[in-house]
């Protein structure tokens, strides 16, 4: 595995990486972020160029905090699941001295991660969810009235059914905000992850909905892959539409700035599942995984 740095050669994997699409996601939206200032210091490894078999994202940076598996995110996509193994066990590509989690959307890097992590001894701990991609038209008609135009060709829900709507109005999150995120986020609630929400605020955007006592009360936070994540909503304002809000006004916002967008959910959540139907967002079969890494020793 080397690392590819030049700009040409880093539009070229991500115009391809494009073909492979939702396998590929994790690593195609992490590529996206390199190549529009590296806010996160990441870089890109190959196997081969142009005709390369795996690509790897992680951090640039040495990762200082061998407990701080937030930023010690590697991101994975694989054409060849039989030669990964072998990759995921060098030194030089994987610290597997240190807790990290890798991200991907091919159960079929399972195997080999447990092989490896194995061999070290490393715990791993598997989270799979269904991972959500909405499919934009190529070319958006225009008229003095964007969003009817966008709401029309997205299937964006227009009518709110609640009796209980709050007046709210949308806002952009800012690091301020990243306490109340990690409070609510199921992989949060500690100091490295309000520290992760924080950088994410001050690099990405983040979509929220201000209520009447002028306080976010839905949100969710785009990370370093281009994912959207820590989506929530505080239960007092639950049904009432909000998220519905949110969904079309980052819609909106992403699509018109051309930068890519995809979401998982729990499987257990069934009422968002809908709700991103609603929006026609399409369930990715190939699923979201994650495969959190920790030596025994800090187990």
């Amino acid at each position: 595995m080397f690392v590819l740095h030049e700009p040409q050669k880093l539009q070229l994997l991500y115009e391809s990486l494009e073909k492979n699409i939702p396998e590929s996601l994790k690593v195609y939206g992490a590529i996206f972020n390199i190549k529009n200032k590296n806010p996160f210091n990441m870089e890109v490894l190959v196997d081969a160029w142009p005709d390369y078999q795996i690509v790897i994202t992680r951090p640039q940076e040495e990762m200082k905090d061998d407990l701080d598996h937030y930023t010690n995110t590697y991101h994975i996509f694989t054409k060849d699941p039989d030669k990964i193994q072998e990759v995921l066990a060098d030194p030089q590509v994987i610290i597997w001295e240190q807790a990290f989690q890798i991200q991907g959307c091919q159960e079929s890097l399972d195997e080999a991660i447990r092989k490896v992590a194995a061999s070290k001894p490393v715990q791993v701990d598997y989270t799979r969810t269904k991972l959500f991609r909405l499919e934009m038209p190529s070319k958006l008609k225009t008229s003095s009235d964007g969003k009817e135009d966008l709401m029309e060709q997205v299937n964006t829900p227009t009518e709110d059914k609640s009796q209980n709507k709050i007046n709210v109005r949308n806002i952009m999150l800012d690091p301020l905000h990243a306490g109340l995120v990690n409070d609510h986020w199921d992989f949060g609630r500690n100091e490295r992850s309000l520290k992760y929400i924080e950088r994410c605020l001050q690099n990405f955007p983040g979509f929220g909905i201000l209520g009447p006592e002028e306080l976010p009360v839905s949100w969710i936070v785009m990370e370093q892959s281009c994912e959207l994540r820590m989506g929530y909503t505080v239960p007092k304002y639950r049904g009432q539409g909000n998220m519905q809000e949110m969904g079309y006004y980052f819609v909106e916002y992403l699509s018109q700035k051309k930068i890519p967008f995809y979401l998982h959910v729990a499987e257990s959540k069934e009422k968002i599942h809908k709700l991103l139907t609603s929006f026609a967002f399409n369930i990715c079969p190939c699923g979201w995984h994650q495969w959190q890494c920790t030596p025994k020793k800090y187990c």
